[in-house]
C-alpha cells in the first residue's frame, strides 16, 4: 500500500497577497462612476434570433367609445377577460382609456382599435384608428321580389 500526503494528491497553486480595491475604501467616489453590481451568474439579456418578430405587448387594443364631448379626445372603454383570483373563472374587467382623436370624427358607441403612441399629453398616449363594428349583420344583396314566374295560385 502506497501511503501519500494530502498535499501531493492536491496541487494548488501559491496564494498570494489579497489586494482590496475599491472607491470606497478612501473617500467617496463621483456618481457617475457608481453603478448596478453585476453579477458573474447574472447573464445580459440574450438578443433574439433574427428570424422571430420582436415581441410587443399591449401596443394595440380594441374598445368602445364611451365619451366624446372633449375637442380632439374620446374615451374608450376596454373590456378584457381575466380570470378570477379566487374562483378562476373568467370575469370582465373594463378600463377606460383616454385616446387622440384629431379629426373629432368618433361618437359615443363606435368600435375603436387603440394604437400606443407618444405621450400626447398627461392622459392621452393611444392614437384612436377606426376598426369595423363587431357583431353587426353584413348588408345582404337586396333579392327581387317578382322573379317573372306566376305563382300556383295566379294561374288559370
Amino acid at each position: 500500500m502506497l501511503l501519500t500526503s494530502p498535499s501531493s494528491l492536491l496541487q494548488l497553486p501559491p496564494l498570494k497577497s489579497l489586494k482590496i480595491s475599491s472607491p470606497f475604501l478612501h473617500g467617496s467616489s463621483p456618481i457617475n462612476l457608481l453603478s448596478k453590481p453585476s453579477s458573474s451568474l447574472s447573464t445580459s439579456n440574450p438578443s433574439p434570433p433574427f428570424f422571430l418578430p420582436p415581441i410587443r405587448a399591449m401596443k394595440t387594443m380594441q374598445g368602445r367609445v364611451v365619451c366624446a364631448t372633449s375637442d380632439k379626445t374620446v374615451a374608450v372603454e376596454v373590456v378584457r377577460l381575466a380570470p378570477h383570483p379566487k374562483y378562476k373563472r373568467r370575469v370582465r374587467k373594463k378600463k377606460k382609456y383616454q385616446a387622440h382623436d384629431p379629426e373629432n370624427q368618433f361618437k359615443v358607441g363606435d368600435f375603436v382599435q387603440l394604437e400606443k403612441s407618444r405621450p400626447i399629453s398627461k392622459t392621452k398616449t393611444f392614437i384612436a384608428i377606426p376598426v369595423a363594428a363587431r357583431n353587426v349583420p353584413k348588408p345582404t344583396e337586396v333579392v327581387p321580389q317578382e322573379l317573372g314566374i306566376p305563382l300556383e295560385s295566379q294561374q288559370v
